[in-house]
């Protein structure tokens, strides 16, 4: 049987990022997807650019939301597929054949709990600036996140019946605490050995940073614990010192 990705874009005020992630959908020759915008009531023409982008097994939803997770918990409730996969505005698949790629990997695998792959950071003209910071295990497990969100969110494709909702209580970081509760509930993962998403540098304050990081902190504790997490930070801390120092 083949599967259903559900693909869910959340937006607010994307006009100048959404198209690329429009027509990457678009383009995609799996057909397998129903595809999910959900908008944040925007005050420019995203929702207008949405419904014209001419993809037929489309869902346009504009309304009031309490914020980004609080939209990915409704793309959830109305997801109808085998799969997620949470596409941010300004982000891509790789090729046009990535969906395939997925679906490929899900068939052949008995269907796995979780898909995942690399990701490459591009920029607004779509140019592949490096790859992310941090790179796919080949092996992916529950211990694999305490040093972090190893795998990028959009990359990580999750059997939808192992999710539930984000928790929003993160304002910044609960996609980092919901790919951990996915991990908890997944027997087998598959890593796809290819870049499978262009992430879109589009820069983070200072403040959205510091904050993220301190959350990701708090997630790290509950989860791993409140020692090793602090001193798996003080080894990252020591080892960048020293890096420094002989540079």
């Amino acid at each position: 049987m083949q599967p259903l990705f559900s693909i869910i874009t959340v937006t607010f005020n994307a006009s100048k990022t959404l198209p690329a992630t429009l027509k990457s959908v678009k383009e995609q020759t799996c057909q397998l997807y129903e595809y999910l915008i959900i908008d944040g009531l925007s005050s420019d023409d995203t929702v207008e650019i949405a419904e014209n982008a001419g993809i037929s097994n489309c869902t346009v939803i504009s309304e009031r939301d309490r914020g980004l997770y609080d939209a990915m918990n409704k793309g959830l409730g109305l997801a109808n597929g085998d799969y997620v996969i949470f596409l941010n505005a300004g982000d891509t698949f790789h090729t046009p054949d990535t969906l395939q790629h997925f679906a490929d990997a899900v068939l052949d695998n008995d269907y796995p709990g979780i898909v995942y792959g690399q990701t490459d950071i591009v920029d607004s003209n779509r140019r592949r600036l490096r790859p992310r910071h941090f790179s796919a295990p080949e092996v992916l497990t529950l211990e694999s996140f305490s040093n972090g969100m190893v795998v990028c969110h959009q990359a990580f494709v999750v059997l939808r019946k192992l999710t539930n909702n984000f928790n929003t209580r993160f304002k910044f970081s609960a996609d980092y605490e919901w790919c951990i509760r996915c991990l908890q509930r997944s027997h087998r993962n598959y890593y796809l050995d290819e870049v499978v998403i262009d992430y879109l540098d589009e820069g983070v304050t200072s403040q959205n940073k510091w904050s993220s990081l301190w959350e990701r902190f708090d997630i790290m504790s509950y989860y791993y614990g409140l020692f090793p997490t602090l001193l798996n930070h003080i080894r990252k801390v020591a080892g960048a010192l020293r890096d420094k120092f002989r540079a």
